[in-house]
């Protein structure tokens, strides 16, 4: 039977009505506009997407437990939301997620198995098959009547023993999964005189040469030492402190036991009667001979040996109380020596890496691993002063918190090898010179061959640029942009002139330049930063400053001089700017900041007066800072863009946008928003009593509650940097209008200057009467949304009005109010002259408008192609003259051929609603697509893929959309994440290729892709975790322990615990679930997991270890057949030549 394929219907669904609206919008355009049979030929279909998660970096968020094979040196890390993250070398990655969402408490491995055991707070435990590039649960058991506390698993023994907190110990088949019916009862396993319930079982360990005693470690301080097999205790070792951890000796003749005083107690197991040694490592000795004070609990110990020399106890906590506010310690105790190492973070868990994985041998510690609450740190135990391992993996996005991020697909081949030689200067000293011992795994054999860059910015004022390439994530390079400023010295200057109470320097917005290497950041201070790529270190005596007023357009009445440094209307092309704006001043202004008067040409930020060195690398070219006015403080900038082939850079918030030409150092263009439409626009605002457009709260759409309700898991403080930009631009769709969103301690101020005017709709918005702006019936809140804040740029090579038969630089601005203008650019003819005569700029008009905010802008080609903005080849610019003119070549801006035509070029404009495609020079509107009603898009983003152009959207309740181009046909629509985190609004972006990602946690960076081919190529690309490993063999035991009985005595733990042996369990304790692959799949895969090889290894381990002892003994039998036979010799000759009577 055919499969039938229910997109390629949708897709010719889609076609026809595409064509059909848009064959009626070309009807009612303008004489010029293409007909239907003129439409782009477009190659992308339905079948091009696929929406799937491909990797997950980053550093696991809440972690809660880790394990490790020793054999195949893979980790694994559990954490409170369900999630288990594994690494293994460098690049080996892999995230797998409970569904039930509840908290890892513990894991185990099957070690050298490929398998993984997991016990969550649920009171469930899963076994999942790590054989496989995506791992996958076989097995799950759901106990009902009793809690879980602890798990252990014997190396090589299929029988897990799981400790609940009734203090009973119950154990389970991995195999099967299935529960046995030998049960140890808290109430058998204490002395009959005990009164009281021992509490949870804290700790299951068998004895490490005698595999038929279990060691069973009870809350309340009591110690059980349980014979398996005649189920009764051997040795019941008591303490009055809580116990929090045991620990044997490799020879198990002794254990140690940490304690909720901060005391390890050592027992032998023979003498149960009293501890053999009782230490306090952090307790001060009194001298009179008393206990020690107590200290905090001890919450792990682990005890290893060395063949040559003392042993190793490492424990964590134990310190004494009066350490007040110190940070979390880990102990590393050997022979005499004791070293504190502090953490920068509270310590999770810590295991100690061995040579061996077999508990009865010398253990040989090489390396500590402690995982902490945000850090993963190696400790090197073989060197001295224990230094840490170099960790490979991307495991410092959340160094400082992330709050904006740029994704760039198929960069030049030259910068990822650019960025890493100037960011492999910035490495640390000090580290272990040994290899990273988490070595597992191989990486994923994928096709992807380009170059991918992932930019972060980061609340401290950091950017850094990461090579994300074939699905991993390196480090390149780390920029701090906060050593341009100097640091505010006391509480009170900060308070003075700050917008912001925390992280100042936090980046708000970046725009970069792959081919130029040009990079220009926003930041919440109202400040913007250029910077220059060069591989030399140079020092800059005076950083180059220049400082901007910026006045809100409602505020020239309060104003006490409305013109000053305020440039007035559009300045004609080729008009020079006004002098006190050419001429950037070397040392901040300095402006009234009295206290009897409002604050006015006061900088948010400082800019550094001494020389500053910078290394090579980004090297800062501009400071662009943004001043108080008349009391009011700068607007957070809320959109930007620069282009290296003009030199240009421009910027925008609600007071309106600013154009700065970074190669002459001056501000070219300093304007409100309304000032950029034209007195006879059709478009132009004219102000009008807020009180006529009030509607009542039911007009509110119903998307608005989505973002008004967004929670954000960062800091207090960069939600209020941010709540500013997300409230101007959610005032399309309605807002809320609570006085939370807006944390400016100005805010009541600013509401009450611009009350007296509002911004009223467009003349499209009362055609339209679909799209209605709420009213809130306070006046503050009304003022607050109606200012218009500029939401986009796009600088480009297009027609600056209806029906010019060339094109030139242009600037396309769009706003919050989803209006589009163009903006014509005169440069200079020749380049010579670039840095001797002015920029010219004037306003073209409004091009439309469209519902909502405008999101993203770009140009097509006739044919359907991307046109990019111009830029200039990189160059270094502390390089000779000679060479910055060989490396400085100019794009050409002139149209390819195939512009020539009625119409040359298409539009692609994409707001919080809808999308729109534009025919130019005419500007007429051929095709207009609804994206969302109920909802709105955060990020929209023209892209590659296939070999076409599409606009790639992420609405916020959830939907990722894919719209073809430039008919705007819908190809893909996928319910895939609801919107729950600002962080995610903030973070997520699209690129070329099916690429995309977004911040899934504080601490991670979750790659998706929206490609059929990608996701077909999934398994290929992905890492494998298991690799064929032979496990080491088993510690020799020695000819006199094999003779006399000594060495490790094992134990048929089958005929112990198995059905015939012990019985079935009660079906009510606990629930099997079968994996998701479904019984067959599941036995199938048990079965090559760990059944079949699992039953042959121990088969084949068990019959090579009863014939060596078969081997001892022949030959301790030959030796005494060989002893008796000499004996019987001399006897013979001795008695030869004797009679019967002379015996």
């Amino acid at each position: 039977m055919k499969k039938f394929n229910i997109r390629k219907v949708l897709d010719g669904l889609t076609a026809a009505s595409s064509s059909s609206s848009a064959a009626a919008a070309s009807g009612a355009a303008q004489p010029g506009a293409p007909r239907e049979n003129d439409a782009v030929q477009e190659t992308l279909q339905s079948e091009h997407f696929q929406l799937c998660k491909t990797v997950r970096h980053g550093f696991p968020y809440q972690p809660s437990s880790m394990a490790f094979d020793p054999v195949q040196k893979i980790l694994a890390v559990g954490t409170q939301t369900g999630a288990l993250r594994l690494f293994g070398r460098a690049g080996v990655e892999c995230f797998c997620q409970h569904e039930s969402g509840a908290a890892v408490i513990q894991l185990q491995f099957l070690i050298n198995e490929g398998a993984l055991v997991s016990a969550l707070a649920d009171d469930s435990i899963h076994m999942w098959n790590l054989r496989q590039k995506i791992p996958a649960i076989l097995h799950s058991l759901k106990f009902n009547r009793e809690r879980i506390t602890y798990c252990h698993l014997p190396f090589q023994s299929k029988w897990l023993y799981i400790g609940t907190e009734r203090g009973n110990i119950h154990i389970v088949n991995v195999e099967s999964f299935t529960l046995s019916g030998y049960v140890i009862m808290w109430n058998k396993a204490i002395e009959l005189s005990t009164k009281t319930h021992p509490g949870p079982v804290v700790h299951i360990s068998d004895n490490p040469m005698d595999e038929g005693k279990l060691l069973i470690g009870f809350e309340c301080g009591i110690v059980v030492l349980w014979d398996l097999k005649s189920k009764k205790a051997d040795c019941r070792y008591n303490y009055d402190e809580a116990i929090h951890s045991v620990a044997w000796h490799h020879e198990g003749k002794q254990f140690v036991c940490s304690h909720s005083d901060g005391t390890l107690t050592t027992w032998n197991i023979r003498v149960p009667a009293k501890s053999a040694q009782i230490i306090t490592p952090h307790g001060k000795q009194p001298k009179d001979g008393k206990k020690p004070e107590p200290c905090k609990p001890i919450l792990k110990v682990e005890y290893k040996t060395t063949r040559a020399g003392d042993p190793f106890m490492v424990l964590s906590g134990g310190l004494s109380y009066d350490t007040v506010g110190r940070r979390a310690c880990l102990t590393v105790m050997h022979g005499k020596s004791t070293a504190v190492l502090e953490m920068d973070y509270p310590i999770v868990d810590f295991l100690t890496l061995c040579e061996t994985p077999y508990p009865n041998d010398f253990q040989e510690p090489y390396a500590v691993m402690v995982l902490l609450e945000k850090d993963l740190v190696l400790i090197d135990l073989g060197q001295i002063g224990y230094p840490i391992f170099e960790n490979p993996y991307p495991l410092t996005i959340h160094e400082s918190p992330v709050t904006c991020c740029e994704y760039f697909v198929d960069c030049p081949a030259e910068l990822i090898p650019a960025l890493y030689s100037v960011g492999s200067r910035q490495k640390r000293q000090g580290y272990s010179k040994k290899e990273w011992p988490i070595s597992g795994g191989n990486w994923g054999q994928g096709t992807q061959s380009y170059p991918e860059i992932i930019i972060t910015g980061h609340a401290d004022g950091s950017i850094k640029f990461w090579d994300a390439s074939a699905l991993m994530l390196q480090v390149l390079y780390k920029l701090k942009t906060a050593k341009v400023f100097e640091k505010a010295r006391s509480k009170e200057e900060k308070a003075n002139t700050d917008i912001v109470e925390e992280d100042p320097f936090a980046i708000q917005t970046m725009s970069w330049c792959p081919e130029s290497r040009m990079l220009c950041v926003a930041g919440v201070s109202a400040h913007v930063l250029i910077y220059r790529f060069s591989k030399q270190e140079v020092t800059t005596e005076v950083v180059q400053l220049l400082e901007v007023r910026m006045q809100s357009e409602f505020s020239n009445g309060d104003s006490p001089d409305p013109g000053g440094e305020q440039t007035p209307t559009l300045p004609n092309p080729g008009a020079s700017p006004s002098p006190q704006e050419s001429e950037p001043p070397s040392q901040p202004s300095t402006g009234s900041n009295s206290s009897d008067g409002p604050r006015d040409n006061i900088a948010c930020l400082q800019v550094r007066s001494s020389p500053l060195k910078q290394s090579p690398g980004y090297q800062v070219e501009l400071v662009i800072q943004l001043v108080w006015v008349s009391g009011e403080p700068p607007q957070p900038i809320t959109s930007l863009a620069i282009n290296s082939s003009y030199g240009l850079v421009v910027f925008g918030n609600s007071n309106g946008l600013a154009v700065v030409d970074y190669l002459q150092k001056t501000l070219l263009l300093n304007m409100g928003t309304s000032e950029l439409y034209s007195p006879s626009d059709p478009y132009h605002r004219q102000p009008r009593s807020p009180r006529k457009v009030r509607q009542s709260s039911g007009d509110i759409p119903t998307g608005t509650s989505c973002m008004s309700r967004l929670s954000n898991l960062y800091s207090e403080s960069v939600k209020k940097l941010r709540s500013s930009h997300f409230t101007t631009c959610d005032s399309n769709d309605g807002s809320n209008t609570s006085e939370d969103r807006c944390k400016s301690p100005t805010s009541a101020k600013m509401s009450r200057k611009i009350s007296s005017s509002s911004e009223p709709k467009t003349d499209l918005d009362a055609k339209d009467n679909t799209f209605t702006r709420s009213r809130s019936s306070s006046v503050t809140s009304i003022d607050r949304e109606s200012r218009e804040s500029i939401s986009a740029f796009h600088f480009c090579e297009s027609y600056p009005r209806k029906m010019d038969g060339a094109v030139g630089p242009c600037l396309l601005v769009g706003t919050t109010q989803g209006t589009v203008v163009m903006v014509a650019l005169s440069l200079p003819p020749a380049v010579d002259q670039r840095l001797q005569q002015p920029v010219g700029i004037s306003s073209c008009g409004t091009m439309v408008t469209l519902k909502g905010g405008i999101l993203t802008m770009a140009l097509l080609d006739a044919t359907g192609a991307l046109l990019p903005p111009s830029f200039e080849s990189w160059y270094d610019p502390n390089a000779s003259d000679e060479e910055k003119e060989k490396s400085r070549r100019r794009r050409p801006a002139s149209p390819p051929s195939s512009q020539e035509g009625p119409e040359a070029q298409f539009a692609v404009l994409c707001s919080e609603k809808q999308a729109k495609v534009l025919a130019m020079p005419s500007q007429t509107r051929v095709y207009k697509h609804n994206i969302t009603e109920s909802s709105f898009v955060l990020r929209a983003d023209v892209v590659q893929m296939a070999g076409a152009y599409c606009i790639a959207c992420f609405c916020a309740n959830g939907h990722i959309m894919t719209l073809s181009l430039p008919s705007l046909r819908p190809l893909l629509d996928v319910n895939y994440l609801p919107l729950t985190d600002m962080r995610i609004a903030r973070t997520f972006c699209f690129s070329n290729l099916g690429q995309a990602l977004y911040l899934t946690s504080p601490t991670e960076i979750q790659r998706i892709t929206y490609s059929q081919e990608t996701c077909d190529n999934r398994q290929e690309m992905l890492s494998e975790l298991f690799t064929p490993v032979e496990t080491p063999e088993a510690p020799n035991r020695g000819f006199f322990k094999g003779l006399f009985g000594g060495g490790a005595q094992s134990l048929d733990r089958e005929d112990l615990f198995g059905e015939t042996g012990a019985g079935k369990a009660s079906r009510s304790l606990a629930q099997h679930i079968p994996g998701p692959a479904g019984m067959e799949g599941m036995k199938c895969a048990a079965s090559g997991v760990v059944g079949d090889l699992a039953r042959a290894r121990i088969a084949l381990d068990e019959r090579g270890q009863k014939l060596g002892e078969l081997e001892d003994r022949t030959a301790a039998m030959m030796a005494s057949a060989d002893s008796f036979s000499k004996h019987a010799h001399d006897m013979m000759l001795k008695y030869k030549d004797k009679k019967w009577y002379q015996l």
